[in-house]
């Protein structure tokens, strides 16, 4: 038995002993001990019984739990009443009238004792099925909200206009027995404190019962919120907890549906998306000198740089992790643009002549005109401005000696700065017809030479920050491996 139902014994029979007083001439003609201790023991047994079932509703299925533990509340105080209402009968000859008092008592206080036990009971249910990530399957036709409110007003109303009723009985027949020998003002007074003061005690209990069907509710639409919010934020994983058999349990369920099914969709686009840049690379790889190793180790070396660099505050906010993974997708693309070069030009095994080396740097503008077409008819889009992005601005240079348009520091793209390194250190460290394989070291020595003339000196940093994991890579991509997988 939790500390809160304890707490509501306490008060409740401290208050069923007054409401008794207040409302029945029989139980107020009573010693006060002779009214007490049966009140008392009454609600001991209450406790007792609550006790030993409430394992019962703690074992059952926890959609089903709130509704146990109003009807066994609820029950509890009525078969105690009846018990009451049968002992005072039995033992004092009390009226049939004072029983059915009793009875209706009783009734009153497990009505608002089994609402605000059940509101709890739904708030800890709520908690513990957040905190384990669970969820419950709610009724699909659940009893409404709508009537629960409508039901518990018509209560209260009722409770509220039987118990005042009863109260100004009591002391009309009070006021026959005193007659002329009690003042008017005075009666009045007398009168008037009965009925505010069971006003009062019901209010209370109303009260009580509102604030916390409103933090309940207040709870339900904070999780839904809370999950709509992150999936607003891109984060398709979240979920609302299902955890009341009532409208808002639905809504939670199809909250969740909603969710998987956005979440189902973007990973099929993913898929598309991912296989068209496999599509387009291999394509582009079939008209090249270079490998299929050269295009895992790029977006590789992509990869680790930007994180690298995002460990500079300058970078942190423009390199959020789904714009890395973005880099990582679109760099195998950044040499699309060779499909349009001439196989004379593009599979020349020597060194290309001034005419043909012009012909050669077009291949980026050619690259990003491809992919601003397809930008076009799918909209705007982050994985084709990025992929765009890379294409074009790649054989751009830091000091704006670079190709196609000559951009310079900062005006270049992060990925187009990041996408140069990696490019160059890739070429280095690999053999072509026309040199052989250069070693990290002289690799390294190279790009650091072209620091602030070829290359941006942050993403050099970042590259002597990481240059092991370049070595990691090209050990673990190198052609020969890649030919064998």
């Amino acid at each position: 038995m939790t500390q809160s139902y304890r707490q509501h014994y306490l008060v409740a029979a401290a208050l069923f002993g007054l409401y008794g007083v207040q409302v029945c001439p029989f139980l107020d003609s009573l010693s006060l001990g002779a009214l007490l201790i049966p009140i008392m023991l009454s609600f001991a047994v209450i406790g007792l019984g609550r006790y030993l079932l409430d394992g019962q509703i703690s074992n059952a299925e926890l959609k089903k739990q709130v509704k146990r533990q109003f009807i066994l509340d609820m029950g509890l105080f009525l078969f105690t009443g009846l018990a009451l209402a049968a002992y005072f009968r039995l033992l004092h000859q009390s009226p049939l009238e004072s029983g059915l008092k009793v009875i209706i008592g009783m009734a009153i206080f497990g009505f608002f004792i089994a609402c605000d036990q059940a509101l709890l009971k739904e708030r800890k249910i709520a908690e513990q099925l957040a905190d384990a990530g669970e969820h419950i399957t709610p009724d699909c036709d659940p009893y409404p909200l709508t009537h629960k409110f409508s039901h518990f007003a018509c209560a209260c109303a009722i409770a509220v206009i039987g118990v005042v009723f009863m109260v100004i009985n009591k002391d009309l027949h009070w006021l026959q027995q005193v007659g002329e020998d009690l003042p008017l003002a005075t009666a009045q007074r007398y009168i008037l404190t009965e009925v505010s003061f069971v006003v009062a005690v019901i209010m209370v209990y109303v009260l009580r019962i509102i604030f916390a069907y409103a933090n309940n509710l207040k709870m339900f639409i904070t999780m839904e919120q809370s999950a709509l919010a992150a999936v607003a934020q891109g984060d398709l994983e979240a979920e609302v907890p299902v955890s009341s058999n009532d409208e808002f349990g639905l809504m939670a369920l199809h909250t969740n549906k909603t969710i998987a099914a956005l979440a189902e969709r973007s990973r099929e686009l993913s898929i598309t998306r991912d296989a068209s840049i496999l599509g387009l690379a291999s394509l582009a790889e079939t008209r090249d000198n270079e490998t299929g190793g050269h295009i895992l180790r790029t977006q590789n070396y992509v990869k680790v740089l930007a994180l690298e660099l995002r460990k500079n505050p300058k970078y942190r906010e423009q390199l959020d992790d789904d714009t890395i993974e973005l880099l990582y997708k679109s760099a195998p693309l950044h040499d699309i643009g060779k499909v349009g070069i001439p196989d004379n030009i593009l599979l020349k095994p020597g060194k290309l002549t001034d005419e043909e080396f012009e012909v050669m740097k077009s291949h980026p503008q050619i690259g990003a005109e491809a992919l601003a077409v397809a930008e076009r008819q799918l909209g705007s889009n982050s994985f084709l401005r990025i992929a765009k992005e890379i294409s074009l601005s790649h054989h751009e240079k830091w000091d704006g000696s670079g190709y196609p348009a000559g951009l310079s520091g900062e005006d270049i793209p992060v990925s187009g700065r990041l996408m140069a390194l990696a490019d160059v250190y890739d070429a280095l460290i690999s053999a072509r017809v026309y040199k052989p394989a250069f070693s990290h070291e002289k690799a390294k020595s190279i790009i650091l030479e072209g620091s602030a003339k070829h290359f941006d000196p942050d993403v050099i940093q970042a590259f002597i920050d990481c240059e092991a994991e370049f070595v990691r890579i090209a050990d673990e991509f190198s052609d020969n491996k890649t030919q064998a997988a």
